[in-house]
């Protein structure tokens, strides 16, 4: 890395105690003007102006912070695994560096108001953590592998005046060491999260018109493509189709291409028991008889996964084929008469769904589902019995320390030896305590909380969260060299936030059957780790609302990914229990992200956005909805950064089952006193 020669001086004696030195580069030879502005005793704000007589190229510009001591904990928003690397702006969701040891905390925030402004050059941040230096830079920027950024030349600044600037944040309270997220959070959202939050209070759209757009698209304009519906040894069942893309629109004039093999998947992302759940709500809440027959063979489909000593398929699919359409090669459906049973293909083992092992996060997602389907919308005893088979293999499979395995061998029922002791554990504390909740069974409370302690003991302080996702999607950087192992340069884990919201929502539910504050303080600083991935304000750059949406890891570009769907009413249990208006304000604001993609005319930018990129679009795909934007690091106004398809159960019918359940959950009252409009009226 380049050492910078130009000192920017701050006086102090605690200062002093967390700032060695502060070095910056010149715009050519201009030297800039500084100001320094002491906001707090433990804040201070730096702006640099250079005022340009003539338009300069520079290729890169770089300010380093050196801390005065040697952290042992380091957090950025995105890897930089060499010093080629970058964290570019596309990944300043909540952005900040954090370093900090046993005793201290320093923070470094980039200045949001002159972002806002716009800037003639990208910003980045990097965290070098191997030379202990925070980095704040411009640079153009582009992407590389899935999806890490680095600098390009070409940089250009025009005359006139450019400015960068950041905070500095600097703690030494025992709260601030454990849960270093919470001051940078705070202040991201005092200062212009809830700003935005409240400039929309009263003008938002009504929920509800989202959700009528959903089932509209489903099971009316798009219904011959998305609703499946079929027999299994002489029961009827269905659901919506996993995925769907634009070739299946009714205004496509081009031959169908499926882009992956037909399916219906109850699985850690896709739901299709969990979509139905909302989908039942809906039709019992409007009366609609036909959508509340959709959702029960919905949970028809989930009970007949066949159970093997109490384990069970996440998947079944359709055998596909290659099929010429006027010399266009294009993938198609056998149909459901030739249907198999397998397991969801995002694993370390085989792409092939028929060869994929059993994934215990999957099933322990699907029981739970089970369970509050059956305590919140119909006493059906064989979704207890389906959960009692499955919780007793379960219990068998917990290791010595307390972790459950990720994969098992579907033919010797073994784990595999990946992710054998992960945070995906989460996911199954929940369960056992759900189903300790319907039976009393001490059993099930003993084990859920010896897997909950050793993930406080070991996941949570090395920040380990590492699950399927974080290798086996289309992110794979690092699959091959980095499963439990550290990125050297940054000191940190690859990191997705599925495993972080997993055991947020485990803590939490430890904590209300027990009452042990221990696991409420873990959970919070779990779900502040997590709501470091939501985006506390609103881009200029973002062609389209990305504000309240989320990230997925850092070592991707999503922005309003459809997991804040999921998040939304776990984030407004922290802030009711804790009594803190900003997770209510940031789960309402999640929960409106989760529509944001949808085209439609309520949605203004977007429906610009994805007519741009798909001009045949009209109102009959009025409700289409990707599951994020930018997933590839890039967007710009003229639709790059949308998508070609829709996951209904990990999209529009997710957010559809989150409005749902939510306002059932707590009525008009908690979206009328936040502002919000969308809560259930009836």
């Amino acid at each position: 890395m380049v050492e910078l020669k130009h000192d920017l001086v701050v006086p102090g004696e605690m200062i002093s105690r967390y700032i060695r030195e502060i070095n910056y580069d010149l715009l050519d030879r201009v030297e800039p003007d500084i100001s320094l502005q002491y906001l707090s005793e433990n804040m201070i704000k730096v702006s640099l102006d250079f005022n340009l007589n003539e338009e300069i190229i520079q290729d890169d510009w770089q300010l380093h912070v050196i801390p005065a001591f040697k952290p042992d904990f380091h957090w950025a928003p995105h890897l930089t695994p060499t010093d080629e690397h970058i964290i570019d702006q596309h990944s300043f969701r909540s952005p900040a560096l954090i370093v900090g040891d046993k005793s201290k905390v320093l923070i470094l925030v980039p200045d949001i108001d002159i972002l806002l402004q716009g800037t003639p050059v990208r910003w980045y941040l990097d965290n070098n953590a191997r030379e202990n230096k925070l980095i704040l830079g411009m640079s153009n920027y582009s992407v590389k592998e899935h999806v890490l950024y680095v600098r390009e030349p070409g940089a250009v600044y025009p005359a006139g005046k450019t400015s960068i600037g950041f905070y500095l944040i600097m703690l030494e309270d025992e709260e601030a060491v454990f849960n270093p997220w919470r001051i940078v959070l705070e202040f991201l959202w005092n200062n212009w999260g809830k700003k935005i939050y409240t400039n929309k209070k009263g003008q938002s759209i009504p929920l509800e018109r989202y959700v009528e757009r959903t089932y509209e698209w489903a099971f009316k304009n798009w219904a011959e493509s998305v609703w499946q519906e079929f027999e299994l040894d002489g029961k009827k069942v269905g659901a919506p189709v996993f995925i769907v893309n634009v070739t299946q629109s009714p205004n496509y004039d081009g031959p169908v291409d499926e882009r992956e093999f037909r399916s219906v998947w109850n699985q850690a992302w896709f739901s299709s028991l969990r979509s139905a759940s909302g989908l039942y709500r809906y039709a019992r809440r409007t009366g609609n008889r036909e959508l509340l027959e959709k959702s029960i063979l919905a949970k028809e489909l989930a009970l007949s996964a066949p159970q093997k000593e109490g384990l069970f398929p996440s998947v079944i699919a359709t055998e596909m084929e290659r099929v010429d359409v006027s010399g266009r090669m294009v993938n198609r459906s056998k149909g459901w008469d030739h249907y198999f049973w397998g397991n969801s293909n995002r694993n370390p083992f085989a792409w092939d769904a028929k060869l994929s092992p059993y994934h215990i996060l999957d099933m322990s997602w699907t029981a739970l589902l089970m369970l509050r389907w059956y305590t919140e919308l119909e006493t059906d005893p064989r979704l207890l019995d389906y959960a009692l088979r499955y919780s007793e293999a379960l219990l068998k499979l917990q290791d010595e320390k307390g972790y459950f395995p990720a994969w098992l061998d579907t033919r010797t029922l073994q784990p595999m030896g990946i992710l054998d002791q992960s945070p995906e554990t989460s996911m199954s504390v929940t369960f056992l305590l759900k189903i300790y909740e319907v039976t009393g069974r001490d059993v099930y409370l003993k084990s859920a909380l010896k897997a909950m302690d050793v993930i406080c003991d070991e996941i949570i302080p090395e920040g380990r969260w590492e699950d399927f996702e974080t290798y086996w999607s289309c992110s794979r950087y690092g699959s091959d060299t980095l499963v439990g192992k550290k990125v050297e340069r940054n000191n940190m884990y690859k990191q997705c936030n599925l495993s972080m919201f997993w055991t947020a929502e485990a803590l939490y539910y430890s904590y209300k059957a027990t009452g042990n504050k221990k696991y409420l303080k873990h959970g919070q600083r779990c779900l502040d780790e997590l709501l470091m991935t939501q985006a506390s304000w609103q881009p200029p750059y973002m062609p389209v609302d990305v504000f309240g949406g989320f990230g997925v890891m850092n070592c991707d570009g999503e922005w309003n990914d459809a997991r804040q769907s999921l998040f939304a009413e776990l984030i407004m249990q922290y802030g009711l229990e804790l009594k803190m208006d900003e997770y209510v304000e940031r789960g309402l604001s999640a929960l409106h992200a989760s529509f944001k993609m949808m085209y439609c005319p309520e949605n203004e930018k977007a429906k610009v956005q994805w007519e741009r990129k798909w001009q045949f679009f009209n109102e009959k795909d009025y409700g289409f909805m990707m599951e994020n934007y930018g997933h590839g690091g890039v967007v710009d106004t003229n639709g790059e950064g949308i998508g070609e398809f829709t996951i209904y159960d990990w999209g529009n019918g997710a957010a559809a089952e989150s409005f749902l359940r939510i306002s059932d959950h707590y009525g008009q009252e908690i979206m009328q006193d936040n502002g919000m409009p969308g809560a259930n009226q009836g």
